[in-house]
């Protein structure tokens, strides 16, 4: 804006104008009233005619939301790891899949689901600590050598995953009070006689959701407001300072990684009881949590969420709609926001 246009665009403020914020929080609004007037409406037959029906839409949207959770939940350790400290761990895939392994054989052998759920958490969080104190602390600022290191790691995991679970696909019980499916207040149909129907959901899906936004909440308020969380963004900005007022880096580093491991894990319980668990799964979940972290922003809880939530609906929207190409919306996405924005949504220039 030069000289001479700062003064008009002032006035225009003065004289009640929008502001561009105020515009995109009209546009934000006018978008939630006519999604929420999708979702709780009955739908037109035109409407039904373009997308196919009201139920496919909803179930779209909702596989999204809840797909969105398990990748936010993988995300989440993997923003910790490689977005906040930079350290460039492409072995996370295989600490997701090892986790979803650990905790169906901690749940097999007990049948108690949540044994297998700590299983997977406690396990992996002890391996990634492992991995911090003996790979990246020898490792620090060498981000090539991470990388190729990371990755021999994954390639020996997956073999090593193989020769012991075998290729067959696992399935993780889930316990009776997360079975079954729950009616939803989303009519998809009317009945002749006047009759409304409703929407049935699995429980277990909206049970991963409410996990992934509790947790990812919590993550946001250590990171932001509690002591550690402040050490954490100290150290990685100004390691010097940081060890010279007392504290101990390199412990703080270990709690990081061992918690980013451990969510890790923690997803692949988690994942594997909603979906299933088999060799490759690990590549998946890893481009996954690189695609969602890009989009999002490095280092930042709140953009791995948002990140997640485009990936996910991007997934099973095209799935829908657009099966053949419904792939590519993902890469489409990533292209999209590293052209316009290349630190991501909620990242931050450096």
């Amino acid at each position: 804006m030069s000289l001479n246009e700062q003064p008009l665009a002032q006035a225009g403020m003065q004289a009640g104008g929008p502001t561009r914020r105020q515009a995109w929080g009209f546009f934000w609004l006018v978008v939630a009233a006519v999604f929420a007037w999708m979702v709780f409406s009955v739908w037109p037959d035109w409407l039904n005619a373009v997308l196919i029906s009201k139920k496919a839409f909803i179930s779209a949207v909702l596989n999204g939301l809840t797909l969105a959770g398990l990748y936010f939940l993988v995300a989440s350790g993997f923003t910790l790891v490689f977005g906040l400290m930079r350290n460039v761990n492409l072995a996370h895939g295989s600490l997701y899949l090892l986790g979803a392994y650990i905790g169906y054989e901690v749940g097999a052998r007990t049948g108690i689901w949540l044994l297998g759920v700590a299983a997977g958490f406690v396990v992996l969080a002890a391996v990634g600590a492992i991995m911090q104190v003996l790979v990246f602390r020898r490792l620090e600022g060498d981000n090539l050598r991470q990388t190729l290191v990371t990755i021999g790691i994954s390639i020996v995991a997956a073999d090593l995953m193989l020769a012991v679970w075998g290729g067959q696909t696992y399935q993780l019980a889930t316990p009776a009070w997360l079975d079954g499916a729950i009616s939803l207040p989303v009519i998809t149909a009317v009945r002749s006689n006047g009759a409304s129907v409703y929407l049935t959901y699995p429980l277990y899906r909206l049970f991963v959701l409410a996990a992934a936004i509790v947790i990812g909440i919590a993550l946001w308020l250590m990171l932001n407001r509690t002591r550690v969380g402040m050490m954490i963004r100290a150290g990685v900005d100004d390691r010097a300072m940081l060890s010279a007022s007392g504290v101990n880096v390199h412990a703080v580093f270990a709690l990081v990684f061992a918690v980013g491991a451990g969510l890790a894990g923690f997803a692949g319980v988690v994942g594997g009881s909603a979906l299933s668990v088999a060799p490759g799964e690990d590549v998946r979940y890893l481009l996954a949590s690189l695609v969602v972290v890009i989009v999002g922003g490095m280092g930042s809880i709140s953009g791995a969420a948002i990140g997640a939530l485009l990936i996910g609906l991007a997934e099973q929207i095209g799935l829908v709609y657009f099966p053949t190409y419904g792939v590519v919306l993902t890469f489409v996405i990533m292209v999209v926001t590293l052209a316009i924005r290349p630190q991501g949504i909620m990242g931050k220039a450096r």
